[in-house]
């Protein structure tokens, strides 16, 4: 195992589970937020991967997320939550290159509240903990969304190029797929293209699920080209595409609890064996949570299941781990 004071690398961390339930009450409760449960243990379940087994798909997993989004619908709640996020993250696991990512459109109350507040709002999160934690190298991710027609993706691309001075290293793309069919990528290729020729690290959710979660692992490389992808654990079945990735240099950003608590992995065998392929196959990747607060881990717990089910020794740990420092896009550069 890493030893206590090794400072780790989390770069798949979304605002919405990043934050204690404690602090979430307290933001529900000051902006007067109408809550379907009055006890905070509810509350705690409702905001959370509550049950050991996990939730039936990722349209459970969404229905938590619209409680986080909801309560950090506010300039206020964005702050405290990155400023919680990063701090947390040191204090208890010693992380020491940590990017949050949100999608800002989803916390601005459908327009009702100006959208650079709300990105205002989280790099004031992001100063202070700067200045708190000063050993933290972190950054904000903003997300596009699977379900925002073109004009909305351009519109947080668009902002993540403005506040790139402040604080915003990435940008992203996630959320349900309409209809839950295959996802056009290239789509959004243009506005993958402008955010990285403003120098814009760009990571790509895909390849987590779905009967054609393999197929848009091959399109999002061949057409976003993107420098990670967040999650990719689809590729474990299929060498060519593990080939197309590793030629990329693509870096996949895996989530083993998350996988598990989302049946995106049956169980730790599939865990270990999607590990072991990767390796094998000379596939970089990083370990990270997904959201730490809401899949009830953190980060040093991932890499001990990794290391009690065999997935990965101490040198592959170690080697994940300087991986995700390399290839985080906070500090690029510099570097």
């Amino acid at each position: 195992m890493l030893p206590p004071d090794v400072g780790l690398a989390e770069l798949h961390t979304h605002l919405g589970g990043s934050v204690a339930s404690d602090i979430m009450w307290s933001l529900a409760h000051e902006q007067g937020i109408s809550l379907p449960v009055k006890d905070y243990w509810g509350f705690d379940a409702l905001v959370t991967v509550s049950d050991p087994r996990g939730v039936p798909n990722l349209d459970a997993l969404d229905a938590i997320y619209h409680w986080a989004e909801l309560i950090q619908s506010s300039p206020l709640a964005v702050e405290r939550s990155v400023h919680a996020a990063i701090g947390g993250a040191y204090r208890s696991q010693r992380i020491t290159t940590l990017e949050v990512r949100f999608n800002p459109m989803k916390r601005n109350r459908g327009g009702e509240r100006d959208l650079d507040h709300i990105i205002l709002a989280a790099t004031r999160g992001l100063d202070l903990a700067r200045i708190e934690y000063p050993q933290v190298r972190a950054g904000l991710i903003l997300m596009m969304d699977r379900t925002f027609d073109a004009r909305q993706n351009e519109i947080i691309v668009d902002k993540a190029l403005r506040w790139a001075s402040r604080g915003v290293v990435g940008v992203d793309i996630a959320g349900p797929r309409p209809g839950g069919l295959r996802y056009d990528y290239t789509q959004v290729a243009p506005m993958v293209e402008t955010a990285r020729a403003a120098g814009l690290g760009v990571t790509i959710h895909v390849g987590e699920e779905g009967a054609t979660g393999a197929e848009e692992i091959g399109e999002v490389v061949e057409s976003l080209r993107p420098d990670r992808i967040g999650h990719g654990i689809l590729a474990a079945g299929d060498p060519a595409l593990m080939t197309l990735i590793r030629q990329a240099a693509v870096t996949l950003e895996i989530c083993p609890t998350s996988n598990l608590l989302t049946k995106a992995l049956a169980d730790e065998d599939a865990v270990r064996e999607t590990f072991h392929r990767f390796v094998e196959h000379d596939v970089p990747f990083t370990i990270a949570t997904d959201g730490p607060e809401m899949m009830r881990t953190h980060l040093r717990d991932e890499f001990e299941l990794l290391h009690r089910i065999g997935a990965l020794d101490e040198d592959g740990l170690a080697r994940a781990n300087a991986r995700g420092h390399a290839a985080a896009f906070v500090g690029r550069g510099e570097r």
